[in-house]
């Protein structure tokens, strides 16, 4: 069993039992609920909606070439810097460079997943750099060192009591219960950061191919500041984020805020398209976007599973999961979990060290149907799961598995081994919960069903 899976099990063991975790985040996830359902009624059909929103993505990504040629062009023209990182450490060695150019000191950051995704800010503090998380919910994590909970809520998991303890602890501010109170505390930490950072760096929500522009959509305002104060900024984004057109936002924007917030619109929605320009106000004077695959045209090159590239991070298939609301989102172990960081880490980080996660769905379904860009998250879940037994499968389950096979298959055999299970009671329970693993496992927190005394076709027959 690799270290992967064994952390898995003992964190989603060990939060499964915190029932106070476990009703805070699915409390939180109700009202989001709630909330989604009624925005959703704004659309004139939220259906449609996600079927064209579908097919721009499908459309963005079958012509991911074109699209970032485009998009990249159009940023040069205007004086951006445009870096193509192949790997995580290659797009680590850009950034690091760009700021060592730069005789950098401090780095001011917005919330950004693919940073999460390649380890940045780990690399930037080991190489003597001080960097700040300006997302409310990130820099709150990040004073707790940990990693984000959520794709779209970083801090879901905590309570105003735990935050006000913790800004007590490292800013020695004064306990409140006061979330107004609480914001406020972080702002004026966070304001000095502004002035003083000589780079600034933002994740991307879009990136628009027809007019080489990024699109940034967030709810406090703190990816403006990171990119109007700094005089370098730094945009890092993966290649899926393409749209074709501008007008696509029609669209992208309000979706993405009512799937991932339950919102109309987020309230800061910014277009980046390159440095100060003559006659501008603010923005940088040098900036720069890196662009990362990171094993991303693997996938892409999978016809079976590519349209799992049309995800927007909305959060909103880790919201209506059940085993994201009962394992939480540490549990998974990596950038991105629920449905969506189970579908595509195995992709990203390979199979058979993170296939447990696609088994770790009750394939419910769920996750496919709150999708707005609809990837068929629970069919990717099955395909994970067969690519996974093809190419290494445990020898116990597969003998296991075919004895099953062979037994359903055959009708004596299995009227036979009714007979026998029924005769024998109880005692079937305890030899498989002692004896066969994954009856074991399965038999620790649950009780196999009795068999019944009497089968229909039994009574059927008798009736007659």
């Amino acid at each position: 069993m690799t270290t992967e899976v064994q952390e898995f099990k003992t964190q989603a063991t060990k939060v499964v039992g915190d029932l106070r975790h476990r009703k805070l985040i699915q409390t939180a996830l109700g009202k989001y609920e709630v909330a989604r359902d009624k925005r959703k009624g704004a659309f004139q059909s939220w259906s449609e909606a996600r079927q064209v929103a579908a097919e721009t993505k499908w459309d963005a990504i079958n012509h991911l070439d074109e699209h970032l040629v485009s998009f990249a062009d159009k940023l040069e023209a205007r004086g951006t810097k445009v870096h193509w990182a192949t790997t995580a450490a290659q797009a680590r060695d850009i950034i690091l460079g760009i700021i060592q150019a730069k005789n950098a000191k401090c780095i001011i950051k917005s919330k950004a997943m693919t940073a999460e995704e390649i380890h940045l800010n780990a690399a930037m503090e080991k190489a003597g750099f001080e960097v700040v998380e300006s997302d409310l919910g990130e820099y709150i994590v990040q004073l707790r060192q940990e990693p984000p909970y959520h794709i779209v809520f970083p801090a879901m998991h905590l309570t105003r009591h735990d935050i006000s303890d913790l800004f007590e602890k490292h800013l020695g501010s004064a306990k409140t219960d006061s979330p107004e109170e609480l914001t406020m505390i972080a702002r004026r930490a966070l304001r000095e950061k502004y002035i003083t950072a000589d780079v600034g760096i933002t994740g991307a929500n879009f990136a628009i191919a027809e007019t080489g522009m990024v699109s940034i959509t967030e709810n406090e305002g703190n990816a403006r500041l990171t990119s109007a104060l700094p005089k370098t900024m730094i945009s890092l984004l993966g290649i899926e984020k393409v749209l074709p057109r501008m007008a696509d936002l029609a669209l992208f924007l309000p979706m993405l805020a009512t799937a991932g917030a339950g919102q109309p619109l987020t309230c800061y929605n910014t277009l980046y398209g390159g440095p100060r320009q003559p006659g501008e106000s603010d923005g940088p004077e040098e900036y720069h976007v890196v662009l990362l695959d990171n094993r991303r045209t693997e996938l892409l090159a999978d016809p079976e599973q590519r349209d799992a590239l049309h995800c927007i991070r909305c959060g909103a298939c880790l919201n209506v999961c059940p085993i994201f609301k009962n394992v939480g989102g540490h549990t998974y172990g990596t950038t991105y979990s629920g449905p969506i960081g189970s579908v595509i880490t195995p992709h990203l980080r390979g199979l058979q060290n993170w296939k447990h996660l696609s088994y770790s769905s009750s394939l419910c379904g769920a996750c496919t149907e709150a999708c707005p860009v609809k990837i068929n998250l629970h069919h990717h879940l099955l395909q994970n799961r067969r690519n996974s037994v093809q190419k290494e499968a445990d020898p116990q389950e597969k003998l296991i598995f075919k004895l099953f096979a062979w037994a359903m298959n055959s009708p004596g055999l299995y009227g036979a081994g009714k007979s026998v299970a029924r005769w024998f009671g109880p005692l079937h329970r305890l030899v498989m919960g002692t004896f066969l693993d994954p009856a074991k496992a399965w038999t620790k927190t649950r009780d196999l069903p009795p068999i019944a005394e009497t089968t229909f076709k039994e009574y059927w027959k008798n009736r007659q």
